[in-house]
């Protein structure tokens, strides 16, 4: 079974290796959207894959690392494509989330990627 939460956060970024003239090299902000995936068995007492509290807990930190900041400027970061994020909070979640599947950046209404690791 697969479950998933979603989450919200606002940011601004550029993209400083696009062509030149391309409008996503100037400054300019998303209202980002981040759904984690967990896939594992449905736990037979529980009844349920685990607790939303706790992928919530488990992306808090990366939630306040991320929400209101500037992305050029987190250490890995430097080119901020929504797959270099994909990539860079699943290398931060994916340990104390152990079943994660999949995350999906959405840096639009109709664009965004879907990462499931290396």
């Amino acid at each position: 079974m697969e479950i998933f939460r979603e989450f919200t956060f606002e940011a601004a970024h550029r993209l400083p290796r696009v062509p030149e003239g391309h409008k996503c090299a100037r400054l300019h902000g998303h209202s980002y959207r981040v759904i984690v995936h967990v896939e594992a068995p449905v736990d037979n007492e529980a009844g349920w894959v685990m607790d939303f509290g706790d992928i919530k807990r488990a992306f808090k930190p990366i939630e306040d690392r991320l929400d209101h900041y500037y992305l050029n400027e987190i250490e890995g970061m430097e080119n901020p494509t929504s797959e270099v994020l994909a990539r860079w909070i699943w290398d931060r979640l994916k340990s104390g989330l152990p079943a994660l599947s999949a995350l999906t950046i959405r840096e639009t209404c109709t664009s965004g990627c879907t990462y499931r690791g290396d």
